[in-house]
């Protein structure tokens, strides 16, 4: 495997985008309740169609409180997995082990960044929302598979957050605009890892045969049941925040609705949409054809 990227440019490119927490939320900087946080193709609150429109507002602010949470919690994982990939490589090549430290860098500023937005979320939306957890735990379980399975975890998620951003929020205006802020900074620095997980799946595969390509392949699937299984019971506590927050109590056949409406629109929005970007399925033919030809198969279920 051979990438188009390389880590002098990815590096000077990173340090063109670089930004500060306090520039672009707290203070002043105020989320809007009075509009969505996200675009309704990663909401999904429409297919909900017996909640009233302040309803469906509700849903959508706690779909945004979870999507960025969730975030949050996958960078808990990243984090280490970056130190870790480049504590081998320190005195290989300059470019590459600043690339990949400004990597660790920016992912702890982004939990520190959503940790932040939690906060400021609690102030202005009035009432708590729960969360799958602890974020520790999960990346425990993530961290103890192998090493190319966490990195196409990781590609996926990179790519993934590009395919939000461009696809449906970038030219979106009916958005909170504080929020759209915050995805906009966030995409900026995840460009260029989606850039470096390349180079870091790449350099990984060349110490693999086919076998250990299989099994990577084989746990970067259970790593993804593992958070669809997150990702319902997260559904179960957003139905209950719902409640919380507009005192509206569902049905049973409601909640069913609910259930089944929200895991789809969760599924495409953290499983779905990276499975299928044109990128990760690029590197995943390249690692071996079948692999990709796998991946394209399940991915129909999660979109």
């Amino acid at each position: 495997m051979r990438s188009k990227y390389g880590y002098p440019t990815i590096f000077e490119a990173a340090e063109k985008s670089n930004w500060r927490i306090e520039e672009i939320i707290g203070g002043a900087k105020t989320l809007d309740f009075r509009r969505p946080f996200l675009p309704e193709s990663l909401a999904g609150t429409e297919r909900v169609d017996f909640l009233t429109p302040d309803e469906k507002l509700a849903l959508n602010q706690i779909r945004g409180h979870g999507y960025l949470y969730t975030f949050g919690m996958v960078e808990e994982f990243i984090l280490p997995f970056v130190l870790d990939h480049a504590r081998p490589l320190l005195n290989s090549d300059d470019y590459r082990t600043r690339a990949l430290l400004r990597f660790a860098g920016e992912e702890a500023k982004h939990i520190q960044l959503f940790k932040t937005f939690v906060q400021e979320f609690e102030k202005g939306f009035g009432t708590p929302c729960g969360v799958i957890g602890p974020p520790g735990e999960i990346a425990r379980v993530v961290l103890s598979h192998h090493p190319l399975a966490v990195a196409l975890v990781i590609l996926h998620i990179e790519w993934m957050t590009q395919r939000h951003y461009l696809d449906s929020i970038r030219d979106n205006e009916d958005l909170d605009p504080q929020f759209k802020s915050l995805l906009r900074h966030h995409w900026m620095e995840e460009a260029q890892h989606a850039k470096i997980d390349t180079l870091m799946v790449e350099t990984l595969a060349e110490s693999c045969n086919d076998r250990e390509i299989d099994q990577a392949v084989a746990e970067y699937l259970e790593i993804g049941t593992m958070l669809d299984g997150g990702l319902r019971q997260q559904v179960e506590l957003d139905a209950a925040s719902l409640t919380g927050a507009t005192g509206r109590q569902l049905t049973s056949e409601e909640l069913d609705v609910f259930r089944a409406a929200q895991h789809q629109a969760i599924r495409w929005t953290f499983l779905g949409s990276g499975m299928t970007h044109a990128n990760f399925l690029q590197t995943l033919g390249e690692l071996k054809p079948a692999a990709r030809t796998q991946i394209e198969e399940i991915a129909s279920v999660f979109c």
